[in-house]
């Protein structure tokens, strides 16, 4: 036997040519794949689709479930009800929780009631469509949000 040789006759490094921790770093990889592929879910808000929820399954009232029909007619198509950021305009999750309105008003009841009832920018106004009830109940729905 030479020197140097183990029994086997393959040298003292071992049996193989795979480097020693090579299954190491693979599973090191895929498990960095798979933790960022969980944390970019939690980032993105995955869950149940809330807009396909009912409103028995999203906890709301009376009003709250009135206010969530006269949205889906007047007010989906241009601000999501469950998204922070809108179509043509803003989204409505968590306005009642912002600092301030897209328009930099605070969030009052009465400051998003006057920009229901007159309109801003590029949002038409409503006052004429909706009567009083109607925007009260669409209100109290956006408090869900």
């Amino acid at each position: 036997m030479a020197i140097g040789m183990g029994k086997s006759g393959k040298g003292r490094r071992g049996l193989s040519k795979t480097p020693r921790y090579r299954h190491n770093s693979q599973l090191k990889r895929i498990a960095s794949i798979l933790l960022s592929i969980a944390l970019a879910g939690l980032l993105t808000g995955c869950g149940p689709d809330q807009s396909k929820m009912t409103d028995a399954e999203l906890g709301l009232n009376t009003q709250q479930s009135r206010g969530r029909r006269v949205y889906a007619i007047y007010c989906i198509n241009c601000h999501p009800a469950y998204s922070s950021s809108g179509n043509k305009g803003p989204g409505m999750k968590g306005l009642f929780k912002k600092e301030y309105l897209p328009s930099g008003l605070t969030p009052t009841d009465e400051h998003v009631e006057q920009s229901i009832v007159r309109g801003r920018n590029m949002m038409p106004r409503f006052g004429d469509q909706l009567n009083q009830q109607e925007i009260a109940d669409v209100i109290a729905y956006l408090h869900t949000l």
